[in-house]
């Protein structure tokens, strides 16, 4: 098995290819098809995806919600992203400036609001105390969503950085949207229905695991933060079923893999996973992708090289660049079949 580095996974983007806002509606994005079993490429758009899945196929949907996990105080110049809530009043957080934040020191972030540091580990994630407790209505005015870095916060995008099908029970929420499913509407999921094809929900709440960089040249050395995950015993039952199964983003793979890693079938499972697909990966569970174009040195487009295979992917990115799809969270998507 050939052993890939991290510069192995970089490649140049144009600026302009970022997406800065989501295509509308969210089916009207372009949809690259990938065939691997023919090698061919074809372009099209996402209201036409239900014309290349295969009939027989099983849909799995990440319902985990979004939380507004970033608290951005004095006009953005101090931020919370809260990673982890202990308890009400304790949470595991990235913060900056990271300097204020010195371990044992309390830091003022708004009237009647304060942190005070009780730890911080290797990677710099704090372990904040915070004064009232998080459930304070205090909070609310400070509340935004976790866009990514390359986005420009902006609040009024906060509902499209959300699939139509969260679920707003799946406490714990999400730090980053599951991005592919951010292009199916209402519309297409009943299109789908109607044409026959079964879907299935999970759970993972995305965080560190799947946004977190990869720092070592050496990508074997890398290690994924434990994200948690729940399948439910219906959803177990109707997966092993299935005949074929399309997973819609590379969360769902996380589920799906560590589920047929665990036990070699699905079962009621709620637990946390730091899985790490990368090439030479060998998938159990997995038929088709749908996902959206990732970063260069990313752990997802690690996880799609599995999939398509290292050269498959270059060219599937090449082809991407010069058709000028749109990138990353809130750009086009596409399907491997």
């Amino acid at each position: 098995m050939m052993s890939y580095s991290l510069s192995d996974f970089d490649y140049d983007l144009p600026e302009e290819l970022i997406a800065q806002e989501p295509a509308q509606p969210r089916d009207h994005a372009r949809l690259l098809i990938y065939n691997r079993s023919a090698d061919t490429i074809t372009d099209d758009y996402f209201y036409n995806l239900p014309d290349y899945l295969p009939e027989e196929t099983t849909l799995v949907l990440n319902n985990s919600k979004v939380e507004k996990c970033r608290l951005l105080f004095d006009d953005g110049k101090k931020e919370i992203f809260i990673l982890d809530a202990v308890n009400d009043t304790t949470v595991r957080a990235l913060v900056r400036p990271g300097k204020k934040f010195k371990k044992g020191r309390t830091v003022q972030l708004a009237d009647g609001i304060s942190a005070t540091v009780q730890d911080i580990d290797e990677e710099g994630i704090r372990m904040l105390e915070l004064t009232p407790s998080l459930s304070h209505k205090l909070y609310e005015e400070f509340k935004h969503t976790p866009f990514p870095p390359y986005i420009e916060q902006n609040e009024s995008l906060s509902e499209e950085y959300q699939t139509v099908y969260a679920r707003p029970d799946s406490s714990g929420g999400s730090k980053a949207a599951p991005t592919a499913g951010l292009h199916f509407t209402d519309e297409l999921l009943a299109r789908i229905s109607r044409a026959g094809i079964a879907k299935a929900e999970v759970t993972l709440h995305v965080g560190l695991g799947t946004f977190a960089p990869v720092k070592s040249e050496t990508i074997d050395e890398h290690t994924m933060h434990a994200e948690w995950f729940r399948l439910r015993r219906e959803t177990a039952q109707q997966l092993n079923e299935a005949a074929h199964i399309t997973a819609v983003g590379t969360t769902s793979v996380r589920v799906l893999e560590s589920c047929a890693q665990h036990n070699n079938h699905f079962s009621s499972t709620a637990m946390k996973t730091d899985i790490f697909i990368r090439p030479g990966f060998t998938f159990q569970a997995t038929d088709a992708l749908i996902t959206n174009f990732h970063l260069p040195k990313s752990t997802l487009l690690m996880l799609v090289a599995a999939f398509t295979g290292y050269e498959n992917m270059k060219k599937i990115y090449q082809h991407a660049i010069s058709e000028e799809y749109r990138f990353y969270s809130f750009g086009d998507a596409m399907l491997i079949v």
